[in-house]
């Protein structure tokens, strides 16, 4: 599965997060500039944060199960950290 979010947090900013909330659950798998890559029993998502269309970065987590998986779930929380590092009012809401 594929999850998508746009932000005015740099790319840089987004993989900071991604080590901070994933670091503690899956093992790293891959790091690159604009990319990281963890994995564990669960299985397999990949961050990308990318500049995109003036001063916005296109953040895509992609997860290597089918469905509403709990690493799906994982993906989505994590989606909701990086808004909320832009708006730290912002109530997040939902089962994941």
């Amino acid at each position: 599965m594929r999850y998508f979010h746009r932000t005015s947090a740099s790319p840089e900013a987004v993989l900071d997060v991604a080590k901070t909330f994933f670091g503690g659950r899956l093992a790293p798998a891959e790091e690159h500039p604009r990319r990281r890559a963890y994995q564990g029993t669960l299985g397999r998502i990949t961050i990308s944060a990318r500049p995109e269309g003036g001063h916005y970065t296109f953040v895509e987590a992609a997860t290597d199960q089918v469905g509403e998986s709990e690493l799906d779930k994982l993906a989505k929380r994590f989606l909701a950290e990086v808004h909320k590092l832009v708006e730290p009012a912002h109530v997040m809401r939902g089962a994941y």
